[in-house]
């Protein structure tokens, strides 16, 4: 038999049914805060990750999925969106259709790493990209859409971490005070760790191991205190408008974000729900990306969030049963065209989820099916009574009362519910 692939999951129609909802929501949400949705594609040139994400992570190093096509071109199933939304940006030269621009976005992306509970090697996103404002504001109003998000779907125990990276140069210096911060330390360090001190300074900061961990907390510097003046202002204006919006946050000075392309403000999302891998989301500034990959100098500041951890956190079950609002119970068969032309009427007309029986089961065993799928009504198509006074006979599910309704009324009753 063959299986699918390790790190990927069926999504049955149960657990659609979920995840159809929440994108419902989410497209109501983005629409009314001024953002449009935007769909790129799911395999990109490898070079737009490698420059944007970054040579020496862990993502473009270990996690791609990345081939040659017959022609010799390098390409890769996205590892992230946030590259690809910028892609999209340059080439259509948006900057010049409008001084800002802000996206949001659904989808797929892939990376191999170890499967563990919220997090596939094909996972599901959806984020938020706005590009054009440098100022602290676009910040803030990123930060309390992500917040807002997941208050809208009931989440109560949401921790926000916020912190600045500074501009452009800042993590450069700041990654040699921390490299000569370790440096007593390096028996602490692995090959595989050590190497990446190096190369890449502030992967580090997010290093598994308790003992490094622990000697990075009570030895290495903040790089909060490398930042200039400006930078500060920045970050206090953000913090500002997030306590008047009454945003609930706090300064974690060591929080930094794993992509190269992050400068300034960097946030996080956490949830007590997820146990110990218990981001929900993370995002931040990116305002060199644009300009280095060969478009204006354009500031952006953007988050991304996992669907699977939101559906982890909400308690959702992909046990659970699609709803219906009509079951129509029909033994005979006679009347079974008729059947099937009632719910094809009532679906246009009401607009409402129909169900027919097409197995020819029992009555009883219909209407077991249709309490399964929650069906606020049933019609029943009682031969005698439909044949005598072209009545249908209507069940409301929640109280089990009936009334018999003529066939020509059937859809003003259900149009007046």
């Amino acid at each position: 038999m063959i299986k699918n692939i390790k790190g990927t999951k069926d999504l049955l129609p149960n657990a659609t049914y979920n995840i159809q909802d929440i994108e419902q929501h989410l497209n109501t949400f983005m629409n009314i805060h001024g953002y449009g949705e935007i769909r790129t594609p799911i395999f990109e040139s490898t070079e737009l990750f490698s420059r944007s994400v970054g040579e020496h992570t862990d993502i473009v190093n270990k996690e791609m999925y990345t081939w040659e096509d017959q022609n010799g071109h390098s390409l890769t199933l996205r590892p992230e969106m946030t590259a690809s939304v910028v892609r999209a940006y340059i080439q259509n030269k948006l900057w010049k259709q409008e001084p800002i621009s802000k996206f949001f976005y659904i989808g797929p992306s892939f990376r191999r790493e170890r499967p563990q509970k919220g997090r596939l090697r094909q996972f599901h996103q959806f984020g938020v990209e706005a590009l054009g404002s440098q100022y602290p504001e676009q910040d803030a109003e990123v930060i309390s859409m992500a917040y807002n998000i997941y208050n809208m779907f009931g989440l109560e125990d949401l921790s926000v971490k916020i912190n600045s990276l500074g501009g452009k140069d800042i993590k450069s210096k700041y990654g040699k005070a921390l490299q000569k911060s370790m440096v007593d330390f390096k028996d602490v360090f692995n090959e595989q760790e050590w190497v990446r001190l190096n190369n890449n300074p502030l992967r580090i900061l997010d290093t598994k191991n308790k003992n490094l961990k622990k000697i990075i907390n009570e030895n290495a510097p903040n790089i909060f205190d490398f930042i200039s003046i400006d930078d500060k202002k920045h970050f206090n204006k953000v913090t500002s408008i997030l306590n008047s919006m009454n945003i609930p946050y706090e300064h974690d000075v060591k929080l930094v974000r794993g992509l190269d392309y992050y400068s300034r403000t960097v946030f996080e999302l956490t949830s007590s729900e997820l146990g110990a891998q218990d981001a929900l989301c993370g995002g931040g500034r990116y305002d060199n990306l644009v300009a280095e990959l060969g478009g204006a100098n354009i500031p952006a500041i953007g988050f991304a969030a996992g669907m699977e951890r939101l559906i982890i956190a909400m308690k959702l079950s992909n046990n659970d049963t699609i709803n219906t609002d009509i079951y129509i119970i029909n033994t005979e068969e006679n009347y079974i065209e008729y059947t099937m032309t009632l719910a094809d009427k009532l679906r246009k007309e009401v607009g409402i989820a129909v169900h027919t029986d097409t197995l020819r089961r029992s009555i009883k065993s219909q209407m077991r099916h249709a309490n399964k799928m929650n069906a606020k009504y049933s019609i029943i198509i009682n031969k005698e009574i439909f044949k005598s006074s072209k009545k249908l006979l209507i069940k409301n599910m929640s109280d089990n009362t009936q009334e018999e309704i003529s066939e020509d009324e059937i859809v003003n009753f259900f149009q007046s519910e």
